[in-house]
């Protein structure tokens, strides 16, 4: 029996059986509600509102703030002495890499597709409104972390909701936060496992087998596609056994190489057709609040840029705070700061330069999908760039395999600390499940089961609905720590002493064996 009889088998049989359930589960979580003439998913709706709030809340932040933020990467803000493993910068970028991907280069082609090139806009609002969630959730994430003896950290919903519950609401909150922690922990685990680890092999090796002659070409083979899982599952393991230090280095590296091949390329494709520019842009403004041929109209062109951006960017769904806890902090509000700049650069930055490459290039693919044709939108991306880089499928692969790679990277990390808070941090469980991670990785080339990766993405959204509550919750402990930290800027900047003055309402952070 050959290798691709034996795959086949098996994504036959876990379809057969999973595909109820997957179903079952993405009715509820992505259920949808019609809304003039269109349908509104009230997930998406769900984390638009959490960001409008914390907006509001924190008085804008993400505008108001933004150049702090900003300041606090680049290490002005320093403090010697402090608890964790990674700098601002190192965080940033290791919880960054595990957002950019795939949905910033297919799904965004989809989006303006389907919404018109007016999606763009309402995609850019969502990313804005997403700073403000993003800041919310990593704050909680340092307040209520904990540092191990060895020094490492572990943090994320599976350690705020349940402390963070307990300090404001006592014994029940305690229980409650118990209940939500391990589903919490569940919920990353098995989305880490299909969606950033599998799902992301699986699409990197679809790519690299188009550029090298297809099903037919040197890759398109169960050798071929055997020898790629093992290689990315060597990577994968090799680094894994660094922790959050070696992933960070490797992902401080890895994610300004990505995002500046891939910009790079945006431009230019902008500067080749920059007479072309102003009529983009008029597009995108005119398509946002009167679009053509877009099912809903105004409403519908919104809800496509919320949804790519609530998809693309995850805040509000729990799993960056796992990333930024780790950070060398006295100040858990600083790196919430930091965290803001994450759907920044996502949504607001690789995905519009995404956008505005399609808009501008209009490949024949672009228009055709837009008529209703069944085109893949990577395959819309590529004929984008193609129109001024012939040879640009190459370099698209790359930045597709240094996406994936990053992504494969951060899930593990997150997976790993939903692994041990369900098992515990012997080294008998973390290897267990290093190896179990890497044998996903080989999986992923050799696989599709879709179905699991549609259950995968329904139960991540799930996590969404029990991580808000808790962020309405606690959101009183983040204004503390927000004023607290610009007390600490405001000396700072005066000159005056900071050695001595930890801020008195700052609680240690608990140290566990």
């Amino acid at each position: 029996m050959s290798l691709d009889t034996i795959t086949s088998s098996i994504d036959d049989a876990v379809s057969g059986f999973f595909e109820p359930i997957a179903k079952w589960l993405g009715d509820i979580v992505f259920y949808s509600v019609p809304v003039a003439g269109t349908q509104l998913p009230l997930i998406v709706a769900w984390l638009v509102v959490a960001g409008l709030v914390f907006s509001g809340w924190f008085g804008l932040v993400q505008i108001r703030k933004f150049r702090l933020a900003v300041d606090v990467v680049r290490g002005k803000y320093d403090e010697k002495g402090s608890a964790g493993e990674v700098n601002h910068f190192q965080a940033l970028t290791a919880a960054v890499s595990g957002t950019v991907g795939l949905g910033n280069i297919a799904g965004v082609a989809v989006a303006v597709s389907i919404g018109g090139p007016g999606a763009t806009f309402w995609m850019i609002l969502c990313g804005l409104l997403g700073m403000a969630t993003k800041f919310v959730e990593v704050t909680l994430g340092v307040k209520y972390r904990e540092v191990h003896a060895d020094g490492s950290v572990s943090g994320g919903p599976m350690h705020y909701l349940p402390k963070g519950l307990t300090e404001r609401f006592g014994a029940r909150g305690k229980t409650l936060g118990k209940v939500l922690a391990v589903l919490a922990s569940a919920m990353i685990l098995f989305f880490g496992l299909f969606g950033g680890n599998l799902f992301q092999v699986n699409q990197s090796y679809a790519q690299l087998v188009s550029v090298t002659g297809g099903e037919s070409g040197m890759m398109g083979s169960s050798a071929g596609a055997l020898f790629f899982g093992i290689l990315i599952a060597a990577i994968v393991g090799i680094v894994l056994l660094g922790g959050i230090r070696s992933i960070a280095s490797v992902t401080s590296k890895l994610v300004p190489a990505m995002a500046g091949i891939y910009i790079a390329a945006c431009l230019v494709v902008i500067v080749v057709n920059v007479s072309a520019l102003p009529s983009a842009i008029s597009s995108i403004i005119e398509g946002a609040f009167n679009p053509e041929g877009v099912a809903g109209g105004v409403l519908g062109a919104l809800i496509v840029g919320f949804k790519r951006a609530a998809f693309s960017n995850e805040a509000g769904l729990g799993s960056a705070p796992i990333a930024h806890s780790a950070v060398k902090t006295k100040h858990p509000a600083s790196e919430g700061l930091v965290a803001l700049l994450e759907p920044f650069i996502d949504t607001v930055v690789i995905c519009t330069m995404t956008a505005l490459t399609i808009v501008i290039a209009n490949p024949a693919s672009w228009g055709e999908a837009r008529k209703g044709e069944s085109i893949g939108g990577v395959t819309i991306t590529s004929d984008a760039f193609g129109t001024v880089l012939p040879w640009f499928p190459y370099i698209l692969t790359i930045a597709v395999m240094l996406f994936a790679i990053s992504t494969v990277l951060t899930w593990g990390y997150y997976c790993m600390k939903a692994w041990t808070h369900l098992f515990g941090r012997s080294k008998a469980s973390e290897l267990t499940f290093k190896v179990m991670y890497t044998l996903f990785a080989v999986a992923g080339s050799l696989l599709t089961l879709q179905t699991l990766i549609d259950m995968a993405d329904a139960v991540l959204f799930m996590l969404a609905v029990i991580n808000i509550i808790g962020l309405y919750l606690l959101a009183p402990v983040v204004k503390r720590e927000l004023n607290s930290f610009l007390a600490y800027v405001r000396r700072r900047d005066a000159g005056l002493d900071t050695e001595a003055d930890e801020d008195e309402d700052q609680e240690p952070v608990k140290t566990t064996v």
